[in-house]
């Protein structure tokens, strides 16, 4: 099953796609619970919205077998993590804004995603496979010049935490092996990356695992498990998809920052003088 959440006629809602662009309409709680309807919409009368709403989104850092292997790295012996602010989601279509004042090299990184379904605190990996959901479509986008500034500190939250550099969605996928799936990322149509989830160093239950030692994760919260090699640059112009064939693709324009500058009323001396 494939999950999303949607705006109709100026209401949410959420649902399932199912065959040829139909929504089925659920009622209840997604992650407790949900009950199908008998309403149905067309995909194309409703604007997808992010397919659940994270209390937090944990992205995850060197990952990847191939990518520590190339760069030589060191192979972690624990997950290491980050999180990304509820201020940067956004979904399939939004426009990926690009802070032009504030950063001169920003990359895609195709990854997948792990929804939590259900309080998940200090459990083992066999545990943890009954605290998914789901999976998702995940875009860590990176101000990498940004997060390399200061040599004193890395800034990951900062450099992955801008306005729109959390996208993910726009479906949520049930009853799937995780293990089986491959991720693609396209600038422009390009290939940049293609890569499969058995390159992940932790696979999803033993990162569920390992971040729960440290954080409750509550139904709705959302996993980044990394990227791979090849995090190609993005600019204005730009169309950007990452693909997962099982699970969908999630396309997204890139844009300029627009700095608007703050309108002045006027003298302030002469507006209290008036007033007076």
């Amino acid at each position: 099953m494939k999950f999303l959440r949607f705006e109709h006629h100026g209401k949410t809602g959420f649902g399932v796609l199912e065959s040829d662009g139909v929504v089925r309409v659920y009622e209840g709680d997604m992650f407790a619970g949900a009950r199908p309807t008998a309403q149905t919409l067309d995909l194309a009368s409703v604007k997808l919205l992010i397919p659940c709403v994270p209390g937090k989104m944990v992205a995850l850092w060197n990952n990847s077998r191939i990518q520590i292997e190339s760069l030589n790295r060191e192979t972690p012996k624990e997950v290491l993590w980050f999180l990304k602010p509820p201020s940067s989601f956004i979904t399939h279509g939004d426009s990926i804004v690009y802070p032009v004042a504030h950063t001169e090299r920003v990359v895609l990184e195709g990854e997948l995603g792990i929804v939590i379904g259900r309080k998940c605190k200090n459990v083992t990996p066999v545990e943890a496979r009954d605290c998914i959901f789901g999976y998702t479509v995940i875009n860590d986008i990176t101000s990498q010049d940004i997060v390399k500034r200061d040599h004193t500190f890395p800034q990951y939250d900062r450099g992955k935490g801008f306005d729109t550099f959390g996208v993910f969605g726009p479906y949520i996928a049930t009853d799937l092996d995780p293990m089986t799936l491959r991720m693609r990322s396209y600038v422009n149509g390009k290939l940049q990356q293609n890569f499969p989830v058995t390159d992940y160093v932790f696979n999803p239950w033993q990162t569920v695992a390992e971040i729960a030692k440290t954080s409750t994760l509550y139904p709705g919260d959302v996993i980044c498990m990394g990227t791979t090699l090849n995090a190609a640059p993005i600019v204005p112009g730009d169309s950007i998809e990452i693909r997962i064939d099982e699970i969908g693709s999630l396309v997204n324009p890139v844009i300029a920052e627009q700095r608007v500058a703050p309108r002045v009323e006027g003298d302030m001396r002469v507006d209290l003088a008036a007033a007076a």
